[in-house]
């Protein structure tokens, strides 16, 4: 595996790689990888040659400092998880590199970020179109793949994509979750024990509670802090904090 922190350096090889007609799988991501994200890698290097795995925790779509700060950081480990999968080249930029410009120059959306997280995390989803734009450049990939974790995410990509005529298939990943149904997320490992309980929790009720009001009454039992509930598109949204961790989860109704 090759690991690249240069964004020219990384299309100049591609390019040669394309040029030999090979597919390009690319699985973007913030690190602290766990087995919902092997998952992207192992669904890219079956439906292509070659699979670039990006990683890079960007500070645009942070409406808060604080956790910006927080989020896990795990390079060395990641990098040899993904070398373990055989992953083709790692891409793991400074910031400087991705906002040359200061982030001068941004992606907005003026329907779908209006709700849900985009509601509650101002400037959230403009911050995650423009990486993601650069990123799709950069790697000019064949395919792209994302979890379904992050539905709303994964909707606006595959919505700006098609906007801006982007010659990629964006293709969303069905949420890889544990033995007792906790979606995997990078943000779990902030979880004490209990509040792996508790984020448990959370998930069951989201997806069996009857009604969403019964789910925001039952969420406020277990003393779990709703950020918000609803349902969109026949599928039901949730965000919470858990010991001051923000986790997010959805499920098709």
């Amino acid at each position: 595996m090759e690991k690249i922190r240069d964004p020219k350096v990384l299309q100049d090889l591609l390019a040669q790689q394309r040029l030999q007609g090979k597919k390009v799988g690319f699985v973007p991501t913030m690190g602290a990888l766990h087995e919902g994200h092997i998952s992207l890698v192992q669904k890219s290097q079956k439906e292509n040659d070659i699979t670039v795995v990006s990683i890079f925790v960007n500070p645009t779509q942070f409406n808060q400092a604080s956790d910006f700060d927080k989020y896990p950081r795990t390079l060395d480990d990641d990098a040899n998880l993904l070398a373990n999968y055989k992953v083709d080249f790692l891409f793991a930029p400074e910031a400087s590199a991705i906002y040359h410009d200061n982030y001068n120059y941004s992606v907005e959306e003026k329907e779908l970020t209006q709700v849900l997280c985009g509601k509650a995390r101002p400037g959230h989803f403009s911050g995650v179109l423009t990486v993601v734009l650069k990123l799709i450049h950069i790697v000019n990939p064949t395919k792209m793949y994302m979890g379904e974790k992050d539905y709303q995410q994964l909707s606006l990509i595959q919505k700006m994509v098609e906007a801006f005529f982007i010659p990629v298939e964006v293709v969303g990943v069905e949420t890889k979750r544990d033995e007792q149904g906790l979606a995997l997320s990078s943000r779990n490992k902030r979880l004490s024990p209990l509040g792996v309980v508790k984020a448990r929790r959370f998930a069951h009720i989201l997806h069996d509670a009857p009604t969403v009001k019964q789910a925001k009454a039952e969420l406020k039992k277990e003393d779990i802090e709703v950020d918000y509930l609803e349902e969109l598109n026949q599928r039901r949204f949730g965000a919470v904090f858990i010991e001051g961790v923000r986790l997010i989860d959805n499920v098709q109704r």
